[in-house]
């Protein structure tokens, strides 16, 4: 056989052998996906079936990823903490309510979209109890000036300033006496305790002497004056007037009628910033 035939003939050997290598290749690789595709029908029928065993599935893998994450960034995440955020955005607000809410945060410099929470929920509740929101707003600005952690040296404590060992049965509808570092629920008690003051001594201004504990001395200390003057300033504000920030003139306006029951209202989405 000549040189050139042997050439020809080892080139279509190997041509061969690489067409079969391939055509097996081909072969192992079909039968192997086809053998995948059982696996993976097995097992999702018997995850149909099995709901406990999905729900372990789901676990672990759920845990794995925690893992992952805590490892990659040193936290532990927690989605569902959106959940507890007492918080709303100032846009969403109707312009009265925005209007307050704005200008309180730049006066106590506090977050605006936690204090737009609190102005919607003074509305609400405001108006459940026949109580001016902006006397509620009022009397948390004079009490604890938006922080709700304060605590006075007597146990007054929250936005509201509100006793909390005097006031204990009503923070029960709510979990417990820890319920009282809930903005929104010491807001609502606090509303209630006020609400229940006014009504007993007969006006606002014998209802905020009750508030602040002075039912029985002959002076409040000026506590009245103070909160019905940031009242005055909230109901200018609400009305779109511009209140300089730094504003410490003692006004003095008449002290606020009881609010007629409210519509029901759509509440404002929380937590939802943008």
């Amino acid at each position: 056989m000549t040189a050139p035939a042997c050439i020809a003939a080892v080139g279509r050997g190997l041509k061969t052998f690489a067409g079969d290598v391939a055509e097996g290749f081909f072969e192992i690789t079909h039968n192997g996906l086809a053998l995948v595709g059982v696996v993976v029908v097995l097992a999702a029928a018997l995850l149909l079936a099995r709901p406990d065993l999905r729900q372990q599935g789901e676990d672990r893998l759920s845990a794995w990823l925690t893992a992952r994450q805590v490892a990659a960034l040193g936290i532990t995440p927690e989605l569902g903490a959106i959940e507890r955020a007492t918080a709303a955005n100032p846009k969403d607000l109707p312009r009265e309510q925005a209007n307050v809410a704005l200008w309180i945060a730049r006066k106590y410099r506090v977050a605006p979209e936690p204090v737009a929470a609190l102005v919607a929920e003074a509305y609400e509740v405001g108006a459940a109890n026949r109580i001016d929101p902006k006397l509620v707003l009022a009397v948390m600005a004079i009490e604890s000036s938006f922080n709700p952690f304060a605590q006075s040296p007597v146990g007054a404590q929250g936005l509201m300033q509100v006793m909390t060992h005097i006031h204990a049965d009503k923070y029960e509808l709510f979990g417990g006496h820890y319920a009282a570092f809930d903005p929104k629920t010491n807001l609502r008690v606090g509303v209630k305790v006020l609400g229940e003051y006014i009504t007993r001594a007969g006006s606002v201004e014998a209802g905020l002497k009750w508030y602040v504990g002075a039912a029985n001395l002959p002076s409040d200390g000026g506590y009245a004056d103070k909160v019905l003057a940031e009242h005055a300033r909230l109901a200018q504000v609400a009305r779109g007037k511009a209140i300089p920030l730094n504003d410490s003139a003692p006004l003095r306006a008449t002290a606020p009628e009881p609010a007629a029951p409210a519509a029901p209202t759509t509440p404002v989405k929380v937590a939802t910033l943008s």
